[in-house]
């Protein structure tokens, strides 16, 4: 309730007041969409299993869920990244600023990073039927994915993995080494600024978004590379449990406590 609430107001916000009419409030409601959709594809089926019981799936629900799951975390990711160059632009380049994010650039953005995420995420459907299952066909995990699949899957599965990895890599580092690129830019630049309070003024349109990338980022991170034994069974669940509800809560909550632009449309709307 609370990532539904935070997150249609802040769109609400930034589509009726004119003067959050800028790029960085577009991608801001764009992400908050992604994360209104991102916990409801997996956070209802987990209410219907505490409610009832019922703790079974079908495979085609499970592999639905598996693609939108997929499709909206990668699209995240690559919102994140070009809100980082947008934050690079604006202080490093911002002469050429309303030159280089003009609306249709903007809109460009946006629909590549869609398009892309969904793309990626259907590659990694079509692998990940592939993949026989013989050993159980209990999913140790709060939401189908592909770790726990591949942790219950029988036969040769090294290509898939393979795979899996190489994905990882190009959806998943690469943008974050974009991400730190563009910050170490800008810290850079910040750096040579004369005035204290210019230094403050101009990184402090960043902390919200850096915040979210440490947020993100890091509950990715743990999810990921978190060994699937018994031993951390629990640390797995509580990570996984975070990353699909309380991220996609804290985002617009972040924004809307370091944001003075948003603080000042929140008071004006209520």
């Amino acid at each position: 309730m609370i990532c539904l609430i935070w997150n249609t107001t802040i769109i609400t916000l930034i589509y009726t007041n004119s003067h959050l009419h800028k790029p960085m409030y577009f991608f801001l409601r764009n992400l908050s969409l992604v994360d209104i959709c991102y916990s409801s594809v997996t956070v209802p089926k987990l209410l219907d299993i505490f409610l009832r019981g019922d703790t079974s799936i079908s495979f085609s629900h499970c592999f639905v869920q598996f693609f939108f799951f997929t499709a909206l975390a990668c699209t995240e990711i690559f919102l994140l990244t070009v809100m980082a160059y947008d934050r690079y632009v604006a202080i490093c380049q911002s002469l050429h600023y309303p030159l280089l994010m003009k609306q249709n650039a903007c809109i460009l953005f946006v629909l590549v990073s869609w398009v892309s995420g969904c793309s990626n995420s259907l590659f990694l459907t079509i692998i990940a039927s592939k993949i026989s299952f013989c050993n159980s066909k209990v999913i140790d995990q709060l939401y189908c994915d592909i770790k726990p699949m591949l942790k219950i899957s029988c036969g040769n599965t090294v290509t898939i993995e393979v795979t899996v990895y190489l994905e990882t890599f190009f959806v998943g580092f690469c943008p974050f080494l974009c991400i730190i690129l563009s910050y170490f830019k800008i810290i850079s630049n910040v750096l040579r600024m004369k005035s204290k309070g210019k230094r403050y003024k101009t990184f402090s349109t960043c902390t919200s978004h850096l915040t979210i990338i440490i947020i993100f980022y890091g509950t990715l991170f743990f999810v990921y590379t978190i060994p699937s034994t018994a031993n951390f069974k629990t640390i797995d669940q509580i990570f996984s449990s975070l990353f699909l509800a309380v991220i996609p809560s804290l985002n617009p909550l972040v924004y809307s406590l370091r944001n003075k632009d948003i603080k000042i449309a929140f008071k004006k709307y209520f």
